[in-house]
This record gives structure tokens, sequence and C-alpha cells, in this order.
């Protein structure tokens, strides 16, 4: 007589939310504490680092208990609370996908998105490609099953930082959404953790997309990829891992269109480095370059646009940003930039600001230095007055010229 093997327990997707919750706030006990203990020493450690130059995060005797007390007990109860909220999630409701849910989950990997992948949180953003708000599926040898409706025009929508694939319609409006009603092109989204480094997501961006190109069912008459901000980004390093890898989606893309990318970088992440900087000139100051630190690895490649991985120490030490590699687009692709500004109109300024986040400049991909700039011809450009940054996705006067450009 055989025994029928009992089917385990799916885990609800509400239980490994509040799993992940539970987690990220036991860590921030911890660090709090730390941060507290660190000010703690250095404040004491004053009279002893005048005279013998040194200093310390830990501090001695009664007070070291205490602070070790504290992080003992968080550790307990987050363990604690872990094992009970395993135990009921069979209990929690099976579905917890909305989209205030997906618009906070983006916020939070954005800002801790490479911790969070580093942790083994639950509440890590996994890549994937979407088409109509669902994750592409795969078949029973794993590859990639193109979407049901797939035609001869392909657009992937890469979104920003601290977004997902959903909020590309923005004040009731979809570029893709509506480029694919007007103009027959199908629409897939590359949704993904935009914490983690630019380079680590553009090497997802590309291998979902050779992975796709095998699978489209039908031959692909136009092939454009359209960007926004911090997307824009993470296209041009997947065009760079396409390169390297000798991927062949790379020679069937035609078109790439930057909406409001900072391909220079962007001034508020300079101005959030140069803060951490100034904390650590004090020993007051310095344990609390720590908050300042844990802006994620992707909000830290916004600094000046980086595309690639992090230097070691030994090549940190002699590069300089300034004369960094810049990249180019790859021959054969035609690319188009959108910047917008939040002035109402062109006045006799020489630059108009740009769209409250990304320089003009910046967007438009142009530099001082000729081998630092992207050399869009200008038919390739547009200016956008009165537009700040998320407003580019739903401007009827962006579509219109996305109409002209892609279609």
């Amino acid at each position: 007589m055989t025994t029928a093997r009992r089917a385990t327990p799916s885990v609800s997707p509400f239980a490994e939310d509040l799993r992940g919750i539970c987690r990220l706030l036991m860590e921030g006990v911890r660090a709090t504490t730390d941060l507290a203990e660190n000010v703690h020493a250095n404040v004491l450690g004053v009279p002893a680092r005048v005279l013998v130059g040194a200093g310390g995060t830990r501090t001695r005797g009664i007070a070291r208990l205490a602070y070790s007390a504290v992080r003992g007990t968080s550790d307990l109860v987050g363990s604690g609370l872990e094992g009970a909220l395993t135990k009921l999630s069979r209990h929690l409701p099976e579905d917890a996908a909305s989209p205030r849910r997906d618009a906070m989950l983006a916020v939070l990997n954005g800002v801790l998105g490479d911790h969070l992948q580093t942790s083994g949180n639950p509440l890590a953003i996994q890549a994937t490609l979407r088409s109509q708000g669902q994750p592409l599926r795969r078949d029973g040898q794993g590859r990639l099953i193109a979407p049901p409706a797939a035609t001869e025009k392909l657009l992937i929508q890469v979104h920003g930082l601290c977004m997902n694939a959903a909020q590309w319609r923005h004040q009731g409006h979809d570029h893709g959404a509506q480029l694919a009603a007007d103009h027959g092109y199908t629409a897939v989204h590359f949704h993904y953790n935009t914490g983690l480094t630019i380079a680590s997501n553009g090497r997802e961006l590309a291998r979902w997309l050779q992975g796709l190109l095998a699978a489209w069912p039908v031959p692909i008459e136009r092939f454009a990829i359209l960007a926004h901000s911090m997307g824009g980004l993470v296209t041009r390093a997947a065009l760079l891992e396409a390169d390297a890898q000798s991927q062949a989606w790379v020679q069937q893309l035609d078109q790439v269109v930057f909406l409001g990318t900072p391909h220079h970088g962007a001034p508020l992440e300079r101005a959030g480095h140069l803060l951490q900087a100034t904390l650590g000139l004090t020993p007051w100051t310095a344990p609390f370059v720590r908050i300042g630190a844990l802006r994620s690895a992707g909000i830290r490649d916004l600094r000046h646009g980086s595309l690639t991985d992090p230097l070691s120490i030994t090549q940190a030490v002699t590069a300089s940003p300034r004369h960094s590699v810049f990249h180019p687009l790859p021959s054969g692709i035609r690319g188009y930039a959108v910047a917008g500004s939040t002035q109402a109109a062109a006045s006799n300024r020489r630059m108009p600001r740009g769209d409250g986040l990304v320089p003009i400049t910046s967007a438009l991909g142009e530099h001082r230095d000729p081998r630092r700039s992207l050399h869009l011809p200008p038919a390739h450009t547009l200016r956008v007055m009165g537009t700040g940054h998320l407003a580019l996705l739903s401007s009827p006067d962006v579509y219109r010229q996305l109409e002209h450009w892609l279609a």
C-alpha cells in the first residue's frame, strides 16, 4: 500500500512581506544600537584620543554590557517573530499584490535593494520581463515564452530608480501602451531591483533580452528600447554586456530612446556623497557616515552615471571620474534623447534648468569634452519645457516625438 505524498504548502506572499519587514526592523534596531554606541565611544574617547591618538567604536564596562544586551534581545525577538510567521504563513492571505504594495517595494528596493539582496531578504525584487502586467513564463525546458499577441514590432520599456513596470502609466497615459495601440508595437517591460549596481542590472537585462529574442515567434521588423531615467543607464550597460559577450540581440536593435537619463550623473547624488564625506571629518559626526552610506549601490552609481562595476581599491586611488572611460552607443543603433525643463519657456539664460533631477546637458548626453559626448544629431533630441522628471512619462509633446521617431 502506497501513501500519497502531502503537497508542500505554498508560501504566502503576505507572509514573505511580513518576514522581510520583520528582518529589516531587527536590523534597524541593531544598526541604531551600533550607531549610539559608536557616538558614545567617540565622545568618551576624546581625552584618550588627544593623549595617545587612538579612538574606538565600542564602549567599555557596564555601557558595553548594556549595548550587548540590547543587540542580544533584538536578535532573540527577531528569531522568534520569524519562526512564528513561518508557522502562520499557511493561514495568511495568498495574494498581497496591489499597486500600492508594488510601489512601496520599488522605493524600498531603490534605497536598500543591494542590502536586501545580499541579506537574502524576501522583499528584494528579482528581475523579470513583464507583459500586460504579468511576468513572462518559461516552458518545460526553461526557455522564455513570448507574449501570445507578439507582433513584428517589439518595444522594451526600462523604468527608472525606485519605480516599477506598472509606473510607466502616469496620469492615465503609458507611452508604450499607446504605441502598441496606435502603431502595432508589442510592449514588454523590464522589471528590476534599482538598488543594485547599474552594471549588474545591465547584465540581467542583456540576459533576458537574449532569451526573449530567441523565443520571439515572428520575424522582428522593428526593435526599440524606451528607457526612463536610470533605465537609460541600465540599457547602455546592457549594450556593453551584449558587445562583450557577442550576444545576438544587439544586432537586431534599431533604436534607443532616453527620457531624462542622467548620462553624466545627477547633482543630488553628488550632493549626498559630499555630505557623507563631510560627516566623516570629526569624531562626533563620523558615526553618522553610516547613515549616508545607506544609499544603495544603484543610487551611488548615479553620481557619475557609472555603467561598469565599481573599481578595486587600487584602481580607485588612481582613477578620476572626469577622465574615466565614456562608452558611446554601438554603431548601427540610432539613439534619441529627451530632456525636460521645469521652466515654462526658454529664457535668455545660457542654459535652462533641468527637470528637477537631471540637468539638460546630462539628459542629452552633451559634454564639453567630445570624448564624453553621445554626439546625438539635433533631430534626435528634444527639450520639453514646463515638464518635470516624472511628467516626461505622460507628456503629449514627448509622445508626439516618439511617434515621429519610432513609428
